[in-house]
């Protein structure tokens, strides 16, 4: 009888030393698949922020075909005289993507001000030249007038190059009274701007239409952002920029620049002069008198005229970029300043 009380006492504390180790076996091993889940999860997510914070590319931009304004609508490749031209939309995705990388990253955004030397005449850069215009520039070609001055440092002496007023930057730091921390949309590199030359425009800037400017083929696309890496064609119109012709009429400059204004007419003199030859109507400034605007009236009092067969053809304004006056009106609509871009491609 002892003895099978023994043996079931032995039996009993073997069973449970058994289920013991056998919960404990249990608990390893779902501690062991806890922590793999763990890792595949913390894997995944930094995959995704990885994916998330990675620059964008040309290849990155969808960019679809919905045309709003319908008139003059070129093709992607159309015939001119003996050749043809085209849009380039290849180079157009890498500045959608520049845009887009800016746009992603947390900025309190700016835009370089200067018009008309309103905010004070820029100093003269380190190394400067007399352009065709007998005007200073820098060795870009970057003209003083109208400019914002950009030094490597704030203890700089002089500035090193000029940044073209309506460029768009971003707001690095503000250390001292006098000078401001930027990084630049349509420049390289970072730069110290004395701050009455930088209008802030806040950390909550959206950029909803670009306008892409080709000076080679003399032709303007319009795009509208639909979402993250996604672009709508709204328009593909002729389109005509400016010349080389010194002393009054320079060349659209290359770069990217906010919308600043706009003027159901804007009047200008004729050359020389301070006598109003006439007036362009649906006008929107993007840098310095650069503006998209319609066909020019030569008469202050003149009606509007919807079409030149000059357009699409050879570039012969100021600086401005010419489009038929009811495409222009659909510019003057659409872009809201401050929230629009016009890009200048060659």
């Amino acid at each position: 009888m002892r003895n099978t009380i023994f043996f079931i006492f032995l039996f009993v504390i073997i069973a449970t030393a058994a289920c013991k180790n056998s919960s404990k076996n249990s608990s390893a091993a779902e501690l062991r698949r806890k922590d793999s889940l763990e890792k595949v999860k913390e894997a995944k997510e930094a995959a995704e922020k990885a994916e998330r914070e990675k620059p964008r590319t040309a290849a990155d931009i969808k960019l679809d075909k919905d045309i709003q304004f319908e008139k003059y609508t070129l093709e992607d490749v159309y015939p001119y005289e003996d050749t043809t031209r085209i849009f380039q939309f290849d180079k157009i995705k890498e500045k959608l993507a520049h845009i887009e990388n800016f746009m992603r990253m947390p900025h309190v955004y700016g835009v370089l001000d200067n018009y008309k030397n309103r905010n004070g005449e820029a100093a003269v850069v380190e190394n400067f030249v007399r352009n065709a215009y007998k005007r200073v520039s820098d060795t870009l070609g970057n003209e003083k007038y109208q400019s914002a001055p950009l030094y490597q440092s704030e203890n700089s002496k002089k500035p090193s190059r000029y940044g073209r007023d309506g460029s768009l930057v971003a707001i690095e730091s503000s250390d001292t009274l006098d000078m401001v921390k930027v990084t630049g949309l349509s420049f390289e590199g970072t730069w110290y701007v004395p701050k009455r030359y930088v209008k802030s425009k806040g950390d909550s800037v959206k950029i909803a239409h670009v306008a892409v400017v080709d000076v080679t083929n003399q032709n303007i696309c319009v795009l509208e952002r639909t979402g993250e890496n996604e672009w709508k064609i709204r328009s593909m119109n002729p389109a005509t920029s400016g010349r080389h012709k010194p002393p009054h009429a320079m060349e659209t400059p290359l770069g990217i620049f906010f919308v600043q204004e706009q003027k159901a007419k804007m009047f200008y003199f004729k050359d020389g002069t301070k006598s109003i030859e006439g007036y362009a109507p649906y006008a929107s400034r993007f840098t310095n008198g650069g503006y998209i605007h319609g066909v020019p009236v030569n008469n202050p009092k003149g009606k509007i005229i919807e079409y030149s067969w000059s357009l699409g053809t050879t570039p012969r304004s100021h600086m401005c970029v010419r489009n038929a006056s009811s495409h222009a009106k659909y510019v003057y609509d659409n872009f809201k300043p401050f929230q629009s871009l016009v890009v200048v491609i060659d």
